[in-house]
């Protein structure tokens, strides 16, 4: 007699099916089941770091990327062209580098956004050239001729202290300098500061203004006066300007003028 393995119910020795629970007696439920072949490898695992992950390094941007595009920028700020030069080489450059780093650097977009920028300003250069060579001129002129008007108009100031200064100070008459008609005048302070700060000092909006001695009689009261204006530089005006005692106020393109220069219409 045996007993069953299912139900431990007791059978005759050579039973094949249980009479008991019917389960097949041929089977040897003892046997032990085969083993899976374990096929999985584990990763190695390197000293000081903990399971099988790897750390992996984030790529660095390039420093000469990050210089192309702030070049590149500074060239439309405060280094035209210079900025446009140094851009496209640090573009370059930069392209270069993160090409041969093999993924370590990174940057590509700002390399080219400098290179862009540059190439951009150079790109330009003919019609900023052709603007400068129209705009120049108008503003050499325009300024010349804003000097000029301004002289004439400190010329007339001059004249109008004049006959303010003589008419305050009548024991002295006409002034010989024009720091006598400005602020600090001191020879007759009721006669002073007929005229501003700077035109007193003698040179204003690009023009000198000078005592034209020969129109002076030296006597005293003084009864006569002239003042000359020229420009300090050839580009501060074309035009020479003289003042006197009646007024009218001639020039003349080639020197200095006087009492018999062309008048000023």
């Amino acid at each position: 007699m045996k007993k069953c393995p299912y139900c431990a119910e007791p059978v005759q020795d050579d039973t094949l099916v249980c009479p008991h629970c019917r389960m097949n007696l041929t089977t040897n439920v003892y046997a032990p089941q085969p083993t899976q072949p374990n096929y999985s490898q584990q990763s190695p695992v390197q000293p000081g770091l903990t399971g099988d992950a790897y750390p992996t390094a984030q790529p660095e941007t390039s420093g000469k990327a990050t210089g192309s595009l702030i070049a590149g920028v500074s060239a439309y700020v405060i280094l035209p062209f210079v900025g446009a030069i140094i851009a496209i080489i640090l573009g370059h450059l930069g392209l270069s580098e993160i090409k041969k780093s093999a993924g370590r650097l990174k940057g590509d977009g700002l390399a080219v956004a400098g290179l862009v920028l540059g190439y951009i300003q150079f790109a330009l250069i003919p019609f900023i050239l052709i603007i400068a060579a129209i705009a120049i001129p108008n503003l050499i002129r325009a300024r010349t001729a804003a000097n000029e008007a301004s002289a004439v108009g400190s010329l007339r100031t001059i004249t109008t202290a004049e006959i303010s200064y003589s008419s305050s100070c009548p024991r002295i008459g006409f002034a010989h300098r024009l720091t006598e008609l400005g602020p600090n005048g001191s020879s007759c302070p009721q006669g002073a500061n007929q005229i501003d700060r700077i035109l007193a000092a003698g040179t204003k909006n690009g023009y000198r203004f000078t005592p034209h001695i020969s129109s002076f009689t030296g006597q005293v009261p003084e009864t006569d006066f002239g003042w000359n204006a020229d420009p300090v530089t050839e580009s501060s005006g074309t035009k020479h300007f003289f003042v006197d005692e009646t007024g009218v106020i001639r020039f003349s393109k080639t020197g200095p003028a006087d009492q018999d220069s062309d008048i000023l219409q």
